[in-house]
């Protein structure tokens, strides 16, 4: 055999010893992306406040638009809300958590709602109150363009009491985009719902509070139906409204009987994530 042809087997064998001995470097497998981290509350409130996303959107209180939030049970000044996204799609995932000046406690890219401040500003100066609804609903801005106070009707809206007093961003703050963008807005929301259950927004709609998930998701819904009774009352005549010791009686009764369209609204639903 030819040196020529031993000298080319030999540098053959040598490479195929290299290949077994020493196998080519492969990268080392990277991480897979962390999702976000669980949150540390009860899983009932993070259920409660996904099942109310999902009711506001069955029941048409909230479209495309719109958010609820429930007042954390481990940090009395933080509060939970889905990330920015449409309420009839949020699953327990989606839940954040906020600081009491509506920052993202753990945001890891995930978007929030621009009007989060509405929350925060609330639960800064009402410690009574547990869970919001913000609510775009149209049957409500007639009532805070117009002048024309939202009164309760009849016994299941008697948490409006004497009337759902507005807020108009123009009055104090000038001309804006309508929004509740940052907490001066948030906190001028928060002085002209006071003590009461719900306040309406000029051109923008409505918010509504509650001691509990399940009963401000009721005072969402009935807020809305209230104004469509109403309207349709203006139009056969004047209206006799609930007076204020009616509107205090019915309301305890009502509110203490909650749990039992809440039932129905979540089998409406049907099962969550």
């Amino acid at each position: 055999m030819s040196r020529l042809r031993i000298g080319v087997l030999v540098a053959v064998c040598a490479g195929l010893c290299a290949a077994i001995v020493f196998p080519a470097a492969r990268p080392a497998p990277q991480p897979s992306p962390q999702g976000p981290a669980p949150l540390a509350n009860d899983p009932k409130l993070i259920e409660d406040l996904v099942y109310a996303n999902r009711i506001l959107f069955q029941q048409e209180v909230l479209d495309g638009f719109g958010h609820v939030s429930a007042r954390s049970d481990k940090d009395s000044s933080h509060f939970l809300m889905a990330r920015s996204m449409a309420p009839a799609l949020v699953t327990s995932k989606d839940i954040m958590e906020y600081d009491r000046d509506g920052e993202p406690v753990d945001a890891r890219g995930r978007n929030s709602y621009v009007e989060r401040y509405i929350h925060a500003a609330i639960y800064r100066v009402r410690p009574d109150v547990k869970a919001i609804v913000h609510s775009h609903s149209p049957d409500i801005i007639p009532y805070s363009v117009t002048g024309t106070i939202l009164r309760p009707v009849y016994h299941v809206s008697a948490f409006l009491r004497l009337g759902a007093p507005i807020f108009d961003t123009q009055e104090g703050f000038g001309d804006t985009d309508m929004l509740i963008r940052d907490n001066k807005l948030g906190d001028g929301l928060a002085k002209v719902l006071g003590n009461s259950g719900v306040a309406l927004i000029r051109g923008h709609g409505f918010v509504a509070v509650a001691d509990s998930t399940p009963i401000v998701v009721y005072r969402a819904i009935y807020t809305q139906l209230n104004a469509r009774v109403q309207a349709e009352g203006m139009k056969l005549g004047t209206i006799k409204y609930l007076t204020p010791g009616e509107a205090v009686k019915a309301q305890a009764i009502v509110e203490a009987t909650v749990g039992r369209p809440w039932e129905l609204w979540k089998v409406q639903v049907g099962k969550i994530e």
